[in-house]
């Protein structure tokens, strides 16, 4: 295999390939990743990536999977309730902690936020990273199927169904409202009128969105 001054001599040229543009995605965002720049810093010749990935998109796409567990990985560490909590009360901190999780991690790594969602997630293959799911009985694509931040909400909010802090009658979409509730106010924060306000307030204000959207749901 012809290589630059750094040959690549270990492991797995796939995974390196996506670790150097999570390198990428988390100083620039999406447009920061590049297959030519990633395969540069492996030490291997473009040529040598193709064999994993067909183009940018499809090595994008592989970031923004990392991206998603990255982020959940966040949004779990917020979910732990108190010890010997209620089953209400650890129903609703859970929840919040979804919330507040998501949040946390969009304005701790905005470039990897920008890029988690971004595009399509559309791996032809699945047994490759986790491809697409069908939605059950309709044969198309669920673009939220097995993406684990949304995983951990819908699961949230099924147990605070469960524990009759949220009625059954409520639930179904319940995971729209939330979802959009978060992600507008990390937009808004990261590009729009509350960037550069006190990360204090900023917190404060993303309290009162979670819990205004909990109670708005309920």
């Amino acid at each position: 295999m012809a290589t630059t001054s750094r040959p690549y001599h270990h492991g797995d040229l796939r995974a390196a390939l996506v670790e150097e543009a999570l390198g990428l995605a988390r100083t620039e965002g999406p447009t920061g990743v590049s297959l030519r720049e990633a395969t540069r810093r492996v030490g291997v010749t473009p040529s040598a990536a193709y064999r994993h990935f067909r183009d940018r998109s499809h090595l994008l796409d592989a970031v923004a999977r990392q991206v998603q567990e990255r982020m959940a990985e966040r949004m779990r560490e917020s979910m732990i309730a108190p010890e010997g909590a209620a089953p209400p009360e650890r129903a609703l901190q859970r929840l919040r902690g979804v919330g507040a999780g998501y949040i946390g991690f969009a304005l701790e790594e905005p470039g990897w936020f920008e890029t988690g969602f971004f595009g399509a997630l559309r791996e032809e293959d699945p047994s490759a990273d986790g491809g697409v799911q069908a939605a059950p009985g309709d044969g198309a694509p669920d673009p939220t199927a097995g993406v684990p931040p949304f995983v951990l909400l819908v699961a949230a909010l099924d147990e605070c169904v469960e524990a009759g802090v949220l009625p059954a009658a409520r639930r179904p979409g319940a995971e729209f409202v939330c979802w959009s509730a978060v992600h507008g106010f990390a937009e808004l924060v990261l590009h729009g009128p509350l960037a550069g306000v006190d990360r204090r307030r900023v917190r404060q204000l993303a309290e009162r969105v979670v819990d205004d959207a909990i109670t708005g749901i309920r």
